[in-house]
């Protein structure tokens, strides 16, 4: 017998517009909410109700967080300030506005704040897309943690409520890979009143009413998408049931079987009790006791009933037993990741010391109303006026990299029930697509044709975290509640899920015959395994929307690393490209597929690497950029990595039941499997005949088309150096703004010095050895694998 997993969907939640909105929406709507007290002044405003402290420059757009947060709040009727990337070395900054009414909002931005510092070989990137001119350190490391800080010590008496992805991906005790260990959930280190996870409108709101009514914010512990810290002995936690999941292999609950050769008495001696009628009870006559059968719950329905899941707590194992056990940290994350369907979560806790940090089930994902509302919202569409060059523009030095890039796009739907193991969207937003009103998107493309300064026409994309996941989703509520798979389309597209692209094919069509739009990009990454099943979507697609070039990410060729990614097998690619390469055809376009692939990746074997690089030549790509594995916290893939286990495949300390997974460690291991991926750069070379050779590969080493790589050596130092490492300012040299960065030991004004390489198989001469590094702030693909143009050089386009 198995527990029942099945339950009733939670009851509907408040929506967004049916709290009754906070006095001061008279004030009326601010152009920009105000960064200065000379803003606040010219609004009228005395103070802020809430203040929101941000690491990234603050653009009003509906791609970035704290505008998404602050215009949801004002439109309840609270006055909202932003303290945009504060000086950190003191509490001062945080005082910028005065002291908030209700609460302090933190985030360290769009971006975790250490991804944003680090590469995935922990070199300090010399950028941040998310600030004026590009400039990199504006924010510090685990920005969550010493904004909330900063803000305790501004004003000591002002609730502080932690979130944003950052906060979202550590709420619990999490592998650090910066540090190499495991660290605290977030909540205990930042001392936050409240952490809340994934998409935060919901939560947001009804938390600010509710301080705003008075209610101390530590009674605030029933809020879907929230985490507190809890006292072990506190009284209201009363009324809880605990499933202690504390260690593995431990057999769930047994039911004995009734012995047929027993009597009635001798059962109720082995269970302690007596089958004597009660004192009191006057006997029959002849000393017989009448028999009443009552059926249990579980005798009707066959399954063992478990206490009502809004009521249930799953207690994972402590902080204590997971930062000193990889099995029991792969076990952690294993239940967390089964406890992330809205329809049916359960709360969790963790004990950290002498405190619990409770995590409610996540939230309610919002209605198709409540996302045009949320949209529709009167966003500037701008960075803010203080961040204006001396033109008045944002176009010249203090350009935002990140908003230049989603200037002119418009975001459609929320959510990837992917399940991809590396990546974090699924954690943060869920499985569960929230999609906008097809009125709604026109809208916004209406807007920005008519009001955004600089559009010249071409919408850059209607997309999201997935380009084509527009109202896709389950056929039946019911079914989608009960749902604990951790992705709806691995090993196989389920049969449940809704794969008609039919809203979407309406929406490209009614948006590129809108007067004045000249083009509709698709820029968002494409599920192409999704888009096979709609061969009319790939024809919309491929004849009015791909602008010479659409990226998709098979990730690899071999089903080893693409089973611990979750990702479909290369033959889907080969049906999506014929599909791509049959309707280009017939449109008179000439057009290419970008793959994208990840090296180093939790079960990726050195063959499996030698045989993608042969199919990458095979087909004839040049990666231009490596995209490296980046364990980042709470993914599936990360807690591969730490423990060395598959959580896919359940946790156990048997070794013949548990999965074992090879992780890819050390700079060499890692070094040669990016070179793979760059199989035809001469700098690698050395590593990879060495490699070959180990392998018992050396067969693929000769001056053939059939071999991998030549036997003979340019001159070149045979060292490897990535591309993001060349866009990386040298130690010791401080780059001028707007200025590329002279190369150590080049001298200035002198001619890169090194050999022209020629490539076996191109048409046309490789770059010289030295290059110019780009200007701090521009964005670079991770890879191009353009076949060659006749000019020799291939147009590069931002991801």
């Amino acid at each position: 017998m198995t527990a029942s997993t099945l339950t009733a969907p939670p009851s509907p939640p408040k929506l967004l517009n049916q709290y009754r909105p906070y006095w001061p929406k008279r004030f009326g709507t601010a152009p920009f909410l105000p960064m200065s007290r000379a803003e606040m002044d010219q609004l009228g405003w005395d103070s802020c109700d809430i203040i929101i402290v941000t690491g990234d420059a603050y653009v009003d757009h509906p791609s970035f967080g704290m505008a998404v947060i602050g215009r949801t709040l004002e439109a309840q009727g609270f006055r909202v300030g932003i303290i945009a990337q504060p000086d950190w070395n003191s509490a001062e900054p945080f005082r910028a506005l005065g002291r908030p009414n209700l609460f302090f909002g933190v985030a360290a931005g769009n971006m975790d704040s250490m991804i944003n510092h680090y590469t995935a070989d922990r070199k300090i990137r010399s950028d941040d897309a998310y600030t004026p001119g590009g400039v990199a350190g504006k924010r510090p490391d685990r920005a969550t943690l010493v904004y909330t800080q900063r803000c305790r010590e501004a004003f000591k008496d002002v609730p502080v409520i932690a979130g944003g992805i950052e906060a979202s991906l550590r709420r619990i005790a999490h592998y650090d890979y910066w540090q190499d260990k495991v660290r605290r959930s977030i909540l205990v280190d930042a001392k936050a009143d409240l952490l809340l996870y994934g998409n935060a409108e919901r939560a947001i709101v009804e938390i600010a009413h509710r301080l705003a009514a008075r209610e101390p914010v530590e009674r605030i512990t029933d809020v879907r998408g929230t985490a507190f810290l809890r006292r072990t002995d506190d009284a209201t936690a009363a009324g809880w049931f605990e499933l202690d999941s504390t260690e593995v292999d431990r057999p769930g609950r047994i039911d004995a079987f009734i012995n047929p050769y027993q009597t009635t008495e001798e059962q109720a001696a082995e269970q302690g009790t007596t089958c004597a009628k009660a004192s009191g009870d006057a006997p029959a006559a002849d000393g017989a006791q009448p028999i009443r059968i009552v059926p249990s719950a579980r005798a009707l329905s066959g399954r063992i009933q478990l206490p009502p899941r809004e009521r249930t707590v799953i207690r994972l194992p402590s902080y204590e037993q997971v930062k000193s056990d990889p099995v029991l940290y792969a076990h952690a994350s294993r239940v967390l990741h089964l406890e992330t369907n809205p329809g049916n979560a359960r709360a969790l806790v963790q004990r950290h010391g002498e405190r619990d940090v409770w995590i409610n089930p996540p939230p309610i994902p919002l209605t198709m109303a409540e996302m045009d509302q949320v949209f529709d919202l009167p966003y500037a569409r701008s960075p803010h006026p203080s961040y204006a060059d001396e033109h008045g523009g944002h176009d010249g030095a203090t350009k935002i990299p990140a908003w230049e890039m989603i200037r002119f796009s418009v975001n459609i739907m929320r959510g990837c029930f992917g399940g991809c193991t590396f990546c974090s969207i699924t954690e943060h937003e869920g499985r569960i697509i929230q999609s906008r009103s097809e009125d709604s998107i026109i809208h916004e493309v209406e807007e920005i044709r008519d009001k955004v300064k600089g559009f010249t026409g071409v919408i850059s994309d209607l997309g999201g975290p997935t380009a084509n996941m527009y109202r896709l989703g389950c056929w039946s509520p019911d079914i989608e509640a009960a749902c604990r798979k951790p992705s709806c389309v691995y090993p196989d597209i389920c049969t449940n899920l809704r794969t008609d692209h039919a809203p979407l094919i309406r929406i490209y069509k009614r948006a590129r015959n809108l007067k004045g739009i000249k083009k509709i990009l698709i820029g968002s990454g494409l599920r192409y395994d999704l888009a096979v099943k709609s061969p009319e979507y790939i024809r919309e697609l491929v004849s009015h929307h791909v602008g010479g070039y659409l990226k998709i990410a098979p990730e690899h060729t071999e089903s080893g690393p693409l089973s611990k990614m979750m990702k479909p097998g290369i033959g889907t690619y080969d049906r999506f490209k014929a599909l791509f390469e049959k309707f280009s055809e017939e449109a008179g376009k000439k057009q290419f597929l970008i793959p994208y692939f990840i090296a180093a990746h939790p079960g990726t074997r050195d063959e499996d690497m030698m045989n993608l690089a042969l199919w990458l030549k095979e087909n004839g790509f040049r990666a231009d950029q490596v995209q490296t594995f980046y364990p980042s916290p709470m993914a599936t893939a990360t807690a591969m990595y730490h423990s060395g286990l598959n959580p896919l495949k359940g946790i156990s300390r048997d070794a013949a039941r548990a999965e074992k997974v090879d992780i890819v460690r050390g700079e060499r291991r890692r070094r040669l499997h990016k070179a793979f991926l760059r199989y035809h750069d001469p700098n690698n070379w050395p590593l990879l005949r060495e490699a070959l050779k180990e392998m018992g590969r050396a067969d693929l080493i000769g001056n053939g088309k059939h071999h991998l790589i030549p036997t003979f050596q340019p001159a070149t130092d045979g060292s490897y150096q990535s591309a993001r490492r060349k866009n990386s300012t040298p130690v010791g040299v401080k780059a001028a703004p707007n200025r590329p960065v002279a190369k150590a030991g080049a001298k200035s004004g002198a001619a890169p010095a090194g050999p022209k390489i020629l490539v076996p198989g191109s048409r046309a001469q490789a770059a010289p050895a030295a290059k110019a590094a780009p200007k701090p702030g521009t964005i670079l693909t991770q890879h191009t694998g353009l076949p060659p143009r006749a000019t020799g050089t291939a147009k590069r386009r931002p991801r």
